[in-house]
């Protein structure tokens, strides 16, 4: 009978194998010290120990001996932070060609839909070789996303989106955790994380059933919501025109210049009165209850999916409607009215 005692969990990413040698490195150095220290202590204990006749020798200070017990530590604590500082700007900056999965964490159970609109509860499928981003949020309080084999953990919050990436190097089955205490059912958030060869993998997406792509359905929902109204790519649009918005820098009202990314555009949805873009009012109602996080997930897919323009303003690419202050009440009471209706099909 054979006894194996596993001190770490398997490897199944690329990243694990330098999460791991940092760890064994950190181990061996306090390790080491430590019994050097205990060692040291018995050994003056015995060695030094009081008897008739021994009178003390008082030493005043060593400048060689303080030397050593500064540099050594300093250097090794240098090791320590640049091995530490590459390893995590390794696992913080997901390579750009990732391949890119949305999940959302919500008591208790784990959701994760696929840019072409394939969705999958408590699972993730993922193909070996290559990088995976996954795109998180959580639908009530915080989660956090483990993954034990691939040595990826990230929190998963109910206010912003957050991201973890990996690639996986194992074919297999792998276990996945909330490793964030989130109500009484915490310890029964899991998951399962099946990683499969590319071609495999490429027949498992085909053959799964999906209600069109996600910036399909996000565009079911814009126009569903009326978003259409006011975000036109013509010079009467009450909002900025979104086409090529994704990823450019956006001025405000306030003068600041920030980048549209997936946050910005979340929190313009649910509070669009917190980020008023340069040159329009602030007419746009709240969707916040309105729109459910996958909903979210894929007007942001869709709102990324439309074409870039070229030489445009940095504040808008159209020209703002002006608008009389007598009108804002009206266009805001019948925005709220489109958000209000319930949107044909299926809601994710």
């Amino acid at each position: 009978m054979q006894f194996k005692l596993p001190l770490f969990p398997e490897q199944a990413s690329k990243i694990a194998p330098q999460v791991d040698a940092l760890y064994l490195f950190l181990v061996l150095v306090t390790t080491f010290f430590s019994l050097l220290v205990a060692l040291l202590i018995l050994f003056f204990a015995i060695k030094y120990k009081k008897a008739p006749g021994r009178k003390a020798e008082q030493i005043h200070g060593s400048t060689l001996l303080e030397i050593i017990w500064t540099v050594i530590p300093l250097g090794i604590s240098m090791v320590i932070f640049l091995w530490g500082a590459a390893v995590y700007f390794h696992i913080e900056r997901p390579p750009a060609n990732a391949m890119q999965v949305y999940g959302v964490g919500k008591q208790w159970m784990w959701k994760f839909e696929y840019p072409g609109g394939q969705r999958e509860i408590n699972s993730l499928h993922v193909p070996t070789g290559r990088p995976v981003k996954i795109t998180l949020i959580s639908q009530d309080v915080i989660h956090d996303l483990f993954i034990p084999a691939f040595r990826v953990k990230n929190d998963v919050l109910p206010s912003r989106y957050t991201s973890v990436w990996f690639e996986a190097t194992q074919p297999g089955t792998y276990h996945l955790f909330c490793s964030q205490y989130c109500g009484t059912k915490h310890s029964g958030m899991i998951g399962e994380v099946t990683v499969m060869k590319p071609e495999e993998f490429e027949s498992w997406l085909e053959s799964g059933k999906a209600e069109g792509s996600m910036a399909a359905n996000g565009e079911k929902l814009f126009q569903q919501f009326g978003c259409t109204t006011c975000h036109r790519p013509d010079s009467g649009a009450r909002g900025p025109n979104l086409e090529g918005l994704y990823g450019r820098p956006v001025r405000l009202q306030d003068d600041r210049v920030i980048v549209a990314d997936d946050n910005y555009i979340r929190e313009s949805i649910l509070n669009p009165n917190a980020k008023i873009v340069s040159g329009f009012q602030p007419i746009m109602p709240t969707f916040q209850g309105v729109v459910s996080e996958e909903g979210l997930l894929q007007i942001i897919a869709y709102i990324k999916s439309m074409g870039e323009q070229q030489g445009q303003p940095l504040n808008n690419r159209s020209t703002p409607t002006q608008i009389r202050d007598s009108e804002v009440p009206n266009i805001q009471q019948q925005m709220k009215q489109n958000s209000k209706q319930k949107p044909s099909g299926k809601q994710p």
